[in-house]
């Protein structure tokens, strides 16, 4: 986790932006959790650092973390996690298992050619991507 808020306090200084007790903290606070953590968890447990922290606090850091890359929200989970790569793909890829509730982040560097046809062909205009695939964990 230090690496990560490392990474975090060096990109804010670099890009000259505000790094804020609230992001800094809704940062660390996913980066602990060892599973997604929805919006509502991430207000509980910031509560334990600021005084009563109003749903909008914790909105507006985890809005300011993803849009820079630190964190991914699981759509189908309406859960949010930590990136592992330093914010340095345009799409993120994750094996979910339904029976622990683990997220596991994988790499495709490049999408896969189908589908790059398909939105091509449809003159789509991507600005990234997101695959979300649903099973059972070797762990379990």
């Amino acid at each position: 986790m230090k690496s990560i808020i490392k990474n975090f306090k060096s990109y804010c200084d670099d890009n000259n932006l505000r790094i804020t007790p609230p992001r800094e903290y809704v940062l660390e606070i996913i980066a602990s959790s060892a599973k997604p953590m929805t919006a509502y968890d991430i207000l509980d447990e910031l509560g334990k650092k600021l005084n009563k922290p109003k749903p909008p606090t914790a909105y507006r850091a985890l809005e300011f973390l993803g849009e820079h890359g630190f964190i991914h929200r699981i759509e189908s989970l309406n859960a949010y996690v930590v990136c592992h790569e330093n914010h340095k793909h345009e799409g993120g890829q994750f094996l979910i298992c339904d029976s622990c509730g683990a997220v596991e982040e994988i790499h495709l560097c490049t999408m896969p050619k189908t589908l790059q046809e398909k939105v091509k062909s449809q003159g789509f205009n991507l600005h990234h991507w997101n695959v979300e695939v649903h099973g059972k964990c070797k762990a379990c």
